[in-house]
């Protein structure tokens, strides 16, 4: 049942403008001013000044309610936005809307595809029922990133795409568009005063409040927002609805928001501080996947491996491992947090709910990966043999101004810790090319980490510079943006041929590889990922399981895939036969791993 308990109580004292007109909801609320005279400020009232008294009016009980008064101040009137507060008694029932259709439009990253889930969650228990038609839609839910320029210009594209489909009567008039996300918390009601086509305004805290939201936005043709941001909420009390329910991967939200303040970085003003969910909740997500068929989890945290839950009943039912918060020779802008289970606790715990389901998790700090961690990959079959390590950049001094929090003498020592520990580890990472004052020679820098490491997979953006955070207040955006691009594109030139490099040692070697549907260039093939992650395509067979018993591979199994050809994004293969998590495998050739000879 969604109740009032369940909504955010925001402060009423927010003014918002628009059409030149600055109200409060108090103000509204309080009716028209007369046309002859100019109602005195609360603040600048003459003591002279007496008030008649207002007279008092019951109610009766079925009688108007604060939609049917908000309804009627704005019937003759131009739409103007409004900052709704939560009368005390809001009837739930009205926030029902039983049959309602909702299209959802997610960008962005893995954790707004979890939000997503959570906000369909709360949409279907009022009543939503989502379509995958926007034309039939009656709101239109746009869940957004920030964390680059780019990523909002594709928003701004789609809103004004939408007001065309209005006029033009491609989608219903009077559909509610809403903001989440990351850009809403962002930019908040300058969305509304720059976008006729907005109603809805929602950050990612936010979500419990949507009915609400979209209720005031139906029954009164104004526009709402709430983009408070919460220091406890994880949305641990709601099981989330998944998108795609017949996909055999999913992911899984298990901490919210950052601490870290790297000077680039929007998320700590877009999500908040750091929180994290309690393990219980975590791990009885993870029994419902596991029982719904999902054979592999992604674990999601803007700093997912700095998960620490303080929670009564979790230490209760766990004792926490003696575990160092974070590695020594890295460093946090904040005190190091003492107590709690922390990440070697629940990853430990969630691999034991199923052995045949794999683990993985991302986005982590290099900072907050001990040894403990990697011992604990190293053991369990069905953690995957995947890391994902941000450098950002291969400069100490641009290092410093990022506050990253590390050297690349550190960073390089835990690249070879966890090749020590884990043999065949396969590294993914982040860059940011063209941040503030990087010369070229640190530029290069950047390019010969590349060389040395030997990623698996990057992911690499030119800089782009973000309001708020620490780069926009004390650094200069200085390097040009044809150097940026042309930076972007030798970086990438750089990770190609090494990892193709890379790849060409695995030919020969058997991967373990979770099918997870026909191949995206023919229906022939099969692909799926390998233990590493790196997506592996081979053709359809028929395969002896591990009885004897042939039949035909299907989306959740796991294949011996023998590797053939390689390129810098994907193998090539021959299936030999279906396995499980749990039988041994030699995955990879050590004789043959130049990975390991880099370093």
């Amino acid at each position: 049942m969604f109740t009032i308990a369940n909504l955010i109580r925001l402060d009423s004292s927010l003014s918002f403008r628009r059409l030149g007109v600055i109200q409060t909801v108090r103000q509204m609320c309080a009716g028209p001013k007369s046309q002859t005279e100019e109602r005195p400020s609360s603040t600048t009232t003459p003591a002279r000044l007496k008030l008649k008294p207002r007279k008092r009016r019951k109610i009766e009980d079925g009688g108007p309610d604060l939609f049917d008064f908000m309804a009627s101040q704005g019937a003759n009137s131009r739409k103007v936005k409004m900052y709704p507060e939560i009368p005390p008694y809001i009837d739930p029932e009205s926030l029902r809307a039983d049959g309602a259709k909702v299209y959802l439009d997610v960008y962005g990253c893995q954790m707004n595809v979890s939000d997503t889930e959570v906000v369909l969650s709360v949409l279907e228990e009022q009543g939503y029922v989502r379509t995958l038609k926007p034309e039939e839609a009656d709101a239109w839910l746009i869940v957004t990133c920030s964390i680059r320029e780019g990523a909002e210009t594709k928003i701004w594209q789609k809103l004004r795409q939408i007001q065309k489909q209005k006029q033009t009567g491609l989608v219903p008039k009077n559909m509610s568009v809403g903001v989440l996300g990351c850009m809403a918390e962002r930019l908040k009601t300058d969305l509304l005063e720059a976008s006729n086509v907005v109603d809805i305004v929602a950050g990612p805290d936010s979500y419990k409040d949507l009915p609400r939201l979209l209720a005031v936005n139906r029954s009164t043709g104004q526009a709402a927002i709430n983009v408070m941001l919460s220091q406890d909420e994880t949305y641990s009390d709601l099981t989330p609805v998944r998108l795609s329910k017949d996909s055999v991967t999913a992911f899984l939200s298990i901490q919210r928001g950052c601490d870290n303040m790297c000077s680039y970085c929007i998320v700590p003003f877009t999500r908040g501080r750091e929180r994290s969910r309690p393990i219980t909740t975590i791990l009885d997500e993870v029994r419902g996947l596991s029982d719904q068929g999902v054979k592999e989890i992604t674990l999601l945290g803007q700093n997912v491996n700095s998960y620490r839950d303080t929670s009564s009943k979790s230490l209760s039912l766990y004792n926490p491992r003696d575990c160092a918060a974070t590695r020594q020779d890295f460093k946090t802008v904040y005190k190091t947090k003492e107590g709690g289970l922390r990440f070697v606790d629940l990853l430990d715990q969630v691999s034991l709910v199923n052995p045949e389901v794999r683990i993985r998790f991302t986005s982590p700090h290099p900072k907050d990966f001990p040894e403990e961690v990697l011992q604990l990959i190293k053991e369990r079959d069905n953690i995957c043999n995947q890391i994902h390590l941000p450098a950002q950049c291969g400069s100490d001094r641009v290092l410093e101004n990022m506050k990253r929090g590390y050297t690349i003498e550190s960073y390089l020592e835990l690249v070879q810790s966890i090749r020590d520990i884990i043999p065949g580890v396969g590294l993914t990472s982040d860059f940011i090319v063209g941040f503030c004052g990087e010369t070229e020679a640190e530029f290069q820098m950047t390019l010969d980490l590349i060389r040395k490491v030997k990623y698996n997979k990057c992911f690499m953006f030119p800089y782009s510079l973000r309001e708020k955070t620490g780069a926009h207040r004390k650094l200069q955006d200085d390097v040009p943006e044809h150097v940026k691009k042309e930076r972007h594109h030798r970086i990438a030139e750089t990770f190609r041929s090494t990892a193709m490099e890379l790849h060409e040692s695995y030919i020969g070697s058997v991967q373990k590889v979770l099918v997870t549907g026909d191949s995206k260039r023919s229906d022939q093939d099969f692909q799926g990922t390998c233990d590493m992650g790196v997506k592996v395509i081979f053709p359809k067979a028929l395969l002896s399981d591990q009885n004897g018993i042939t039949r035909e591979v299907k989306p959740g199994d796991f294949v011996n895939v023998k590797i053939t050809s390689t390129s810098s994004e994907t193998f090539k293969g021959t299936s030999e036969e279906l396995t499980t998590l749990s039988s041994d495998l030699s995955t990879i050739k050590s004789s043959t791993n130049i990975a390991q000879q880099s370093l």
